[in-house]
Order: structure tokens, then C-alpha cells, then sequence
């Protein structure tokens, strides 16, 4: 093989991992989700447990997150009026911490991974295991895990 094919072929090598990595496109791309909330057959309401508003950190973040206890047991994380930016990798985290400002508290304190993001605009849910302590995770973070970026957060509160 000569040497200007080997170089060829290790720059579009890096070109395809840099893609990879970076996933550019998704800065133009909008993924827009409107799940309606999940229903049970009781008759019951479900009630809300807690809520926040989110704050941009890395990005501009915006939205309700709130968290409804199913009369079933069941908890769900509902995300609403929700818009961030679009990323690689982007992650929902329940985090150990009352507010979540900066990259390094989400790392330090820990998080739960709640699953990947849906969409970076609008409504959507995600459940949250019965046996969550929502005394110690009291805060909800759009998280890239790709380049462990704090995209935005919802710190949670029972009141009003």
C-alpha cells in the first residue's frame, strides 16, 4: 500500500470518528416528543410529589419537570413545556444534590440515569423505580455523557 493511501485512509478514518464523536449535525436537528401522560385504570388521580424549573448550565434548557406518584405506586418523571439543545448521548439524571449548577456536582454527588433523552423539545415521561429515595436524588439534569456536560437543571421542591 503506498503512503498516500494509508494517509487517505486514515483521514477519513478521523473525519468518520470525529462525526462520531461530535455528531454535528444534532446542533440543526430538533427531535420533538409529545407523550401524553400514562394513564391507570383506578379511578385515583395521580399526585405530584415534587417539581422544579430548569436552568440552562451548558446550554439553553427550559421546563417543567415533575414527578407524579400513580396510584399504583408507580412514579413518573414528566418532563413539560420542555426544550434543550440536541446532542450526542443526552441522558435524563435524577441527581443527589439540591441544584446541580455546574459539570462537577452532578459527578461528585451522583446521579441516577433515568434513560436517554427522548427529545430535546417537548412533553415526555420517564419512570422511576419504586424504590428511589426522592429525599436524596432532589434534582433533575439533562446530561451529555458523551462529553459529561450538565446541559440544564430542575431543581425539585414539594412546595406549591
Amino acid at each position: 500500500m503506498s503512503v498516500r493511501k494509508l494517509i487517505v485512509a486514515v483521514a477519513v478514518a478521523a473525519v468518520v470518528s470525529a462525526w462520531y464523536a461530535f455528531r454535528p449535525e444534532r446542533l440543526f436537528i430538533n427531535q420533538t416528543v409529545n407523550e401524553g401522560f400514562p394513564t391507570t385504570v383506578a379511578a385515583a388521580e395521580p399526585q405530584v410529589v415534587t417539581r422544579g424549573i430548569f436552568h440552562s448550565v451548558a446550554h439553553e434548557t427550559e421546563g417543567t419537570a415533575t414527578i407524579y406518584q400513580q396510584p399504583d405506586g408507580r412514579k413518573t418523571l414528566r418532563l413539560t413545556n420542555f426544550k434543550t439543545s440536541n446532542g450526542p448521548d443526552v441522558q435524563v439524571y435524577l441527581v443527589a444534590a439540591e441544584d446541580a449548577k455546574d459539570n462537577d456536582t452532578v459527578t461528585r454527588v451522583g446521579f441516577l440515569q433515568l434513560g436517554a433523552l427522548k427529545g430535546n423539545i417537548g412533553d415526555q415521561n420517564y419512570e422511576i423505580s419504586s424504590d428511589v429515595d426522592l429525599t436524596k436524588y432532589r434534582a433533575v439534569t439533562i446530561w451529555c455523557r458523551r462529553f459529561s456536560v450538565n446541559f440544564g437543571t430542575a431543581p425539585l421542591s414539594t412546595k406549591g
